[in-house]
């Protein structure tokens, strides 16, 4: 028996949308760089936090800032894979967000790697030091709560 949590597969995510890979995306190896996950993972939350609220994050009083990141690898990916995305929250506080994105190659069901992110909302107007603030907008909350599994 094992601690480890079972691969991923698409089932285990809610929201979906598909990224193009690039040829600098590669390393040496012709493996997707580790930073190019983590950019993934960015772009997975925020095009759908920009989609689903349909405003501009970045001029809300309270912004998301990155807490945390991780990920967990399980298969390569590289150029010229288009690389499905598919994104899944975990928990909605009072100001913070956790999600997780799993990462899928051609028809594959289980995911190539899945990563977490946490979001923490902060301060955008008075530039409080970048401390938490509750609650969250409602706009966002509104935005993550249907992807909670």
């Amino acid at each position: 028996m094992t601690d480890r949590a079972a691969r991923p597969t698409r089932a285990d995510y809610v929201a979906r949308r598909t990224a193009t890979t690039r040829w600098r995306d590669d390393d040496a190896y012709g493996h997707l760089n580790n930073a190019t996950y983590y950019e993934l993972f960015d772009t997975a939350v925020n095009a759908h936090l920009y989609e689903a609220t349909g405003v501009d994050v970045r001029a809300l009083p309270q912004i998301g800032v990155v807490a945390e990141t991780s990920c967990r690898y399980f298969r390569e990916v590289g150029f010229p894979e288009p690389i499905e995305m598919g994104m899944v929250v975990d928990k909605v506080g009072s100001s913070s967000i956790i999600y997780r994105i799993g990462l899928f190659r051609g028809d594959s069901d289980e995911a190539a790697a899945e990563g977490r992110f946490v979001h923490v909302y902060v301060d955008n107007e008075h530039g409080a030091g970048n401390r938490p603030v509750v609650p969250m907008p409602d706009v966002v909350r509104a935005a993550v709560e249907p992807l909670l599994r």
